[in-house]
């Protein structure tokens, strides 16, 4: 699974990279290094001339067809295997594709006495980590509109190192394009680009007080060598 990750590379910086037109309240963002579900995070989506654009999200999808939100419960996931054929996510993935980009994801590794380390994982050339994800517009009585998103997560890969048994579904830019194209109706061939590359993520041990989404500073992602 993934539920927590980090995102301080700046939106403007995420932009370039995706070669997407900006469409994010500057005012109100903040670097996050310990960012949990519910909270906002970025996406990229095309516009009707089929040009990137990057938004923010709350993270937690909720389907256009839910009338109360508060009874959607733990959608900031979608599991590859099922996201085609579950109802929750069946019309994004058909139709609302987007890609999720973030500086870095946390997984915890269990360790003796019953004990968990948590890892940081990022990319190894320094560039932000982009993951396969959907979106949903969900709009209030008064016509208030959230842009909301998931994640999809897949078996892990050799580059998670056994330390869980599933990571997120990361997207490398040659296939960004395909998976982002709305009239593409290649079911198959979309679910093969949730396999893992290999080689493109590294790790280490970080604080255990990443646990608490109380804190949020750059320490939280610095190497650490447990007592």
């Amino acid at each position: 699974m993934c539920g927590r990750i980090a995102l301080y590379d700046e939106p403007e910086r995420v932009a370039r990279v995706l070669d997407a037109r900006l469409e994010v309240d500057l005012e109100g963002w903040r670097p996050e290094w310990n960012l949990g579900p519910s909270r906002t995070i970025l996406g990229v989506d095309l516009d009707r001339d089929g040009q990137r654009v990057l938004h923010a999200y709350r993270w937690g999808l909720i389907p256009a067809w839910v009338k109360d939100p508060s009874t959607v419960k733990r959608t900031f996931n979608a599991r590859a295997e099922s996201v085609a054929t579950k109802p929750m996510y069946r019309h994004a993935f058909e139709k609302w594709r987007i890609l999720v980009p973030v500086s870095g994801f946390f997984e915890w590794e269990a360790v003796p006495a019953g004990k968990k380390q948590p890892h940081y994982f990022t990319r190894r050339d320094g560039e932000p980590l982009v993951f396969a994800g959907l979106q949903a517009r969900w709009r209030d009585a008064e016509g208030g509109e959230l842009y909301t998103a998931t994640i999809i997560t897949t078996d892990a890969g050799p580059d998670m190192d056994g330390i869980h048994d599933r990571q997120p579904a990361v997207l490398n830019p040659e296939v960004w394009d395909r998976w982002l194209d709305r009239a593409n109706p290649d079911r198959a061939g979309l679910e093969k680009l949730f396999r893992p590359p290999a080689g493109v993520l590294q790790h280490w041990k970080v604080d255990p007080a990443v646990g608490s989404v109380r804190n949020n500073s750059p320490e939280l992602i610095a190497a650490y060598s447990p007592a």
